[in-house]
């Protein structure tokens, strides 16, 4: 199953890079702490979501589909690139926003226009209402003679997960001494792909961004799924998740992820985003403080990408006005 997929990414594997200088600001000895470069996966901006889109986009075209349906939130990066993949694969791709439509478009909105999606305006929706939202838009599709594939919030099926299947296999070949991989908890779906991949939860520590209100219970059974559907054993231990770095909502900023960022861009270069990748790496830090990082072997730290939220208005003034 894991080969079942399209080329949509032309980096891979993803490259891993040493992050001395924060280690050493958070107490780890050199060449403990690293990145995966999830966020150089090539397509539109980059991004982990385009793992799991090659394997979706395979199960699309071989169902015969010609229109990609999903959404998210305003600033969706698993919506650009959606849009993104079906521009490459010659599809048709329609987004399903849940909120508002804004008097300007900023982000990974230009983005979504500029690849030539169809964009529907659902209004503020939560999690499931928006999962709904976009089964009803697939339905709109096939009764207007077109043939949907729709895909959940994040491409968090057991169909995308597997693109975090074949990522784990690839660290480990990278960083075989891999004690910990960090990684932003959206929808669950890339968590789920690295513990199915690596075989134990105990590998893995998530942190909960407020996308999905059922982590604790929907990170384990998908990854049990991925499991099973890529042919592997199933996942031991006990699945690990922070739940508290995205305070006070989702998309919120708060100090820690500042703190998060201006550490990760003024020590390693390295840009993250306020909404995904920034909370990830706010974790990261806390554990390190609080004496939470396993004690021997390499720590990696997934980055997701997400770098066009960042030129949102909401986002560029929160960064000038707190430098």
């Amino acid at each position: 199953m894991l080969d079942q997929r399209v080329v949509l990414s032309p980096i891979s594997p993803t490259p891993v890079q040493p992050m001395d200088r924060l280690g050493a600001a958070l107490g780890l000895a050199a060449g403990r702490l690293w990145v995966k470069r999830d966020d150089l996966t090539g397509l539109a901006g980059g991004g982990n979501k385009v793992r799991k889109l090659e394997h979706l986009c395979a199960d699309a075209l071989a169902q015969g589909c010609d229109t990609l349906v999903t959404g998210g939130g305003r600033q969706s990066n698993h919506a650009r690139l959606t849009a993104a993949a079906a521009a490459v694969l010659g599809l048709r791709c329609r987004l399903v926003l849940g909120s508002d439509p804004p008097s300007t478009a900023t982000g990974n909105l230009v983005l979504d226009h500029l690849l030539g999606a169809e964009i529907v305006w659902a209004g503020p929706l939560d999690f499931y209402a928006l999962e709904a939202a976009i089964d009803t838009e697939a339905a709109a599709v096939s009764a207007a003679g077109g043939r949907p594939y729709a895909m959940p919030l994040g491409g968090a099926s057991t169909i995308g997960q597997l693109g975090y299947v074949v990522a784990a296999l690839e660290l480990r070949a990278q960083l075989p001494d891999t004690s910990l991989v960090v990684v932003a908890d959206g929808t669950g779906g890339t968590h789920a792909g690295l513990v199915a991949g690596w075989g134990s939860h105990e590998a893995v520590l998530g942190i909960d961004v407020g996308t999905r209100p059922d982590l604790d219970h929907t990170v384990p059974r998908h990854a049990l799924e991925a499991a099973a559907r890529a042919g592997l054993p199933a996942p031991t231990g006990t699945c690990q998740i922070d739940h508290t770095r995205y305070a006070p909502g989702y998309g919120e900023p708060n100090p820690a992820t500042r703190e998060a960022l201006d550490l990760a861009a003024r020590l390693e270069g390295l840009v993250l985003d306020p909404v995904y990748s920034g909370k990830a790496m706010a974790g990261l830090i806390a554990a390190a403080r609080e004496g939470g990082l396993p004690t021997d072997g390499t720590v990696t730290f997934l980055h997701t990408g997400g770098m066009p939220a960042l030129f949102s208005p909401r986002y560029a003034d929160w960064i000038e006005q707190h430098p």
